[in-house]
């Protein structure tokens, strides 16, 4: 049996998505920049795309929506607009967390170095920040907190509503990360007080190469990728219009699916959990209710998440241990380690996120395989040997 879960990689085009690409790359192809007749007709198009991003985010002007080329791009251009605000008021300042995604966490090393200070709120142990962590870090120089919908690794729902309140009664502009949880769960980011938020198509199905940058209508700002006027000047470079419309009609669907799928992803997560919970020496990572519908994260003791994640290839399996971004880094996941794992367990981490795709069958050959691969690694591991043996003591 093979079984896909790394859907917190990517996933899988849709079929609706592909419908609409296909047509934008034979016959509308013109560039929507171009003033006759072919190249309006793909504007409309474009046009068309925006608005359904502005709909479903609930935003309250189809020109707050920015087309990218995905979720790095669209945060690295969110925190610069930001902190090029807050320096012409004096306000240097940025709060955000320490397991954010390396989009975010690159760009404040980056801002540290022309001279922004940077608070990164401490995880708790179920993965979730307080509301209260945040308000305690904002000062009168701050100019931006940085909060992620949904991590990326373990899944766990930030407070963004309460956040987002928080922020505006402050005064600070908020930007939260939604790459995760676009698609996913429901985003409203008026209601929630959202300024600026960060999505990428093929995180629900889209296309790669696509990204959304929500930013409210009063927010100039700053280039990250200079040339052309495209975007009304806030993104240089001829639209990716096949992938935008594939990934509007990606977007459109996974909203209006999302309660039946979530009902589906849920059930088939609690199992996994369920059944992994009982492995001996295996901990969750992150709360077990407040987390994505398709999210299972796990560490297990004495194993190596690489030879677990070979292993399992081999069985069928396509998981990970963490973000694909990192996937090259020998190093243990800095969000576990912000999480407060220690090393030798961090290393032994395995993810598991699941589509609308999967299916309860394959739960259970998951249930079947990763506990007889985790034995077979624990039995000819000596640092297992010696664990089992009292000479070092069990860290889970």
């Amino acid at each position: 049996m093979n079984v896909y879960a790394d859907n917190a990689a990517t996933t899988a085009v849709s079929e609706t998505a592909l419908e609409v690409m296909l047509p934008m790359l034979r016959d509308l192809y013109a560039n929507p920049s171009s003033l006759h007749s072919p190249g309006q007709r793909v504007k409309e198009e474009l046009e068309a795309a925006r608005h359904t991003f502005a709909k479903y985010l609930n935003a309250a002007e189809d020109r707050e929506i920015v087309f990218t080329s995905g979720g790095s791009e669209a945060d690295t251009q969110a925190l610069r607009s930001a902190a090029v605000l807050g320096a012409r008021k004096g306000k240097r300042h940025i709060v955000s967390t320490a397991f954010e995604h390396h989009a975010i966490l690159h760009t404040l090393e980056a801002l540290k170095k022309e001279g922004f200070e940077v608070t990164l709120l401490e995880i708790p142990p179920d993965g979730v920040i307080t509301v209260d962590q945040v308000r305690d870090a904002i000062r009168e120089n701050t100019c931006l907190v940085s909060v992620m919908f949904a991590n990326n690794e373990i899944g766990t729902i930030q407070p963004i509503p309460e956040i987002g309140a928080l922020c505006h009664e402050k005064g600070v502009l908020f930007h939260t990360d939604a790459v995760q949880a676009a698609g996913r769960l429901p985003i409203d980011v008026q209601a929630m007080h959202i300024d600026m938020l960060s999505l990428s198509a093929h995180k629900f199905h889209g296309p790669k190469g696509v990204g959304v940058l929500y930013a409210r209508r009063n927010i100039p700002l700053t280039n990250v990728i200079y040339g052309g006027a495209q975007e009304r000047g806030r993104r240089a470079g001829t639209e990716n219009t096949p992938g935008i419309c594939g990934a509007a009609a990606a977007f459109q669907e996974s909203c209006e699916t999302m309660e039946e799928t979530n009902v589906h992803l849920t059930a088939m997560r609690d199992k996994l959990i369920a059944g992994l919970s009982q492995m001996p020496h295996a901990v969750l990572n992150g709360s077990a209710e407040k987390r994505l519908p398709g999210n299972v994260h796990f560490c297990f003791e004495g194993v190596e998440g690489e030879s677990l994640l070979l292993w399992l290839d081999s069985k069928g399996i396509s998981a990970s241990s963490g973000s694909a971004c990192t996937s090259g880094d020998l190093d243990p996941s800095h969000v576990l380690l912000a999480l407060g794992r220690p090393h030798e367990v961090a290393h032994g981490s395995l993810r598991l996120t699941l589509s609308g795709d999967n299916t309860m069958e394959q739960m259970d050959y998951i249930l079947e395989q990763v506990p007889a691969v985790v034995n077979y690694l624990r039995n000819i591991s000596p640092v297992w040997d010696e664990l089992e043996k009292g000479q070092r003591p069990h860290l889970i």
